[in-house]
């Protein structure tokens, strides 16, 4: 049995100010054939899971192509070209294949197509037909259309935020694609949206945790495969934003739509308790200095490179550096142009730099500083997070300073922060820190969770801010909620 591989995945903030070009996913990842194997084998991710799952199985994995490229604004129309020229190339270089497992995101944008992935599987179907089975997985933020349900045999989300269930979903692909191929499965899929938008929501807390706990209790039912809550991605201007709920059964279509009808009705009936309690960053360190223990996290989730912000953002730390906290640690702000300045002054030297503010207006603005230089590092870690545990990341050069009480790091590449490794890069151990500061919205609690005292998440202005009329949408399908509440009552 020979089933193909691939990945095209973007989420796509289309308030960004940063346009998604083909230079920034050959950055980020632009992979063909054996290099998709020897980058994802054995890392806790999609691909990671689909590759590993196969080969238990003495499944012949065939590697077409993989790209994918840090949330940003809309794709370039060229840069989207470029992905579906070379996808079709892997595929055409593949030979005879019984299954298609693609890895995906679902909240994908191009110049002029507000569906990547419909139109992309669309795309696929043109090469492949009908007849070979297409699963496809999804992180839980998609926006999911009628046109990926009609496209695709199956649509797998995470269940999880943070997405430390990515690799098995990955092996649940394989293993539902196995089936299709050799037991005769035909699955029935149905997709129910909802005029819904909610902000982050990690899972282990409620209600997302008591969404989830029932999409399981339907999956025990004999005839059901799959059924996953879509949270979608609010930063995002287009018609088809909402939560969904998609459910898979074996061959009965009448099932799969009861499964997805009673979960969506059960998220509708909650959709209060799904609102944000935003507390400001000034707000925020006066509850973790009034805390007991260390370390006391506190995650600035309105400036989330994961979400399609710059991570330049300084509303956080000016309030930190206006309160003087004393045995802290920011991690981490993207400044180029500072790091820069650090590595040609050296370890020992003293600066004086405008830090941060520099992208855009919406973050904060620069940040004077006169800082110690106390480390310089190349910014390169592999990530232990249960969250795409075994990545290597390269954050181009970084360096550690030192303002007062505060050790900040700075560096040259934007990515959320998802474990204490860059901490650590730059000879900082959280552990013996008061406060803990850092840009992510959810994904760095797999990591920080089992080592902190406490987690406080503060909200300002940004491109991922917990309040959604901050934004100016003019494209959604209205009436939503919460933007317009009173319409539900």
């Amino acid at each position: 049995m020979r089933i193909a591989i691939g990945e095209v995945m973007h989420e796509t903030n289309t308030f960004s100010s940063v346009k998604t070009t083909l230079e920034l996913f050959k950055f980020w990842q632009w992979q063909k054939g054996e290099e998709i194997l020897t980058t994802h084998r054995g890392v806790r991710d999609f691909l990671g899971g689909m590759i590993d799952r196969a080969e238990a199985l003495g499944i012949e994995v065939v590697p077409t192509f993989a790209a994918g490229a840090e949330p940003s604004a809309e794709i370039d129309r060229d840069a989207y070209e470029a992905i579906k020229s070379e996808l079709a190339a892997g595929i055409k270089a593949a030979g005879p294949l019984d299954a298609f497992c693609l890895s995906l995101h679902g909240a994908g944008v191009v110049e002029g197509i507000d569906d990547l992935e419909g139109d992309l599987l669309q795309y696929v179907r043109s090469l492949i037909g009908y007849e070979l089975p297409l699963i496809v997985t999804l992180d839980l933020h998609g926006n999911l259309t009628e046109k990926m349900a009609t496209e695709a045999n199956v649509l797998l989300g995470v269940h999880l935020y943070p997405h430390t269930d990515a690799y098995e979903r990955g092996e649940e692909a394989v293993d539902i694609a196995r089936r299709m191929v050799q037991d005769g499965l035909r699955p029935a899929m149905h997709l129910t949206k909802l005029p819904l938008m909610i902000t982050t929501s990690t899972t282990n807390l409620s209600p997302a945790k008591d969404i989830n706990a029932l999409c399981w209790e339907w999956e025990k039912h004999p005839g059901v495969i799959d059924c996953a809550f879509f949270h979608a991605f609010p930063y995002t201007d287009i018609p088809e934003v909402g939560v969904s709920v998609v459910a898979v059964t074996n061959g009965d279509k009448a099932l799969a739509k009861q499964v997805a009808d009673d979960v969506a009705n059960q998220i509708w009936a909650r959709r209060e308790e799904f609102k944000p309690l935003a507390i400001s960053p000034a707000e925020g360190i006066r509850q973790a200095l009034a805390a007991e223990g260390q370390p006391i996290v506190i995650n600035e989730t309105s400036d989330n490179p994961g979400g399609g912000t710059p991570g330049d953002g300084t509303y956080l730390l000016r309030a930190m550096l206006e309160a003087n906290v004393q045995n802290a640690c920011f991690g981490f702000i993207c400044d180029p142009e500072v790091a820069q300045i650090a590595h040609d002054a050296g370890v020992g030297a003293t600066i004086s730099v405008k830090l941060g503010g520099k992208v855009d207006r919406l973050h904060g603005e620069p940040i004077e500083l006169i800082a110690y230089v106390k480390a310089l590092t190349d910014g390169r870690f592999t990530i232990s997070s249960p969250v795409a545990k075994g990545m290597q990341v390269n954050l181009g050069k970084s360096a550690r300073l030192q303002v007062g009480g505060i050790d900040i790091l700075v560096c040259s590449v934007s990515i959320q922060v998802f474990d204490e490794q860059i901490y650590l890069l730059h000879g900082i151990d959280v552990t013996t820190c008061k406060i803990v500061a850092l840009k992510s919205s959810q994904h760095f609690r797999a990591a920080f969770e089992p080592i902190s005292k406490q987690i406080i998440t503060v909200d300002s202005p940004g491109l991922t801010t917990l309040q959604f009329s901050f934004f100016d949408y003019k494209r959604l399908t209205r009436p939503i909620y919460p933007l317009d509440e009173a319409s539900f009552r």
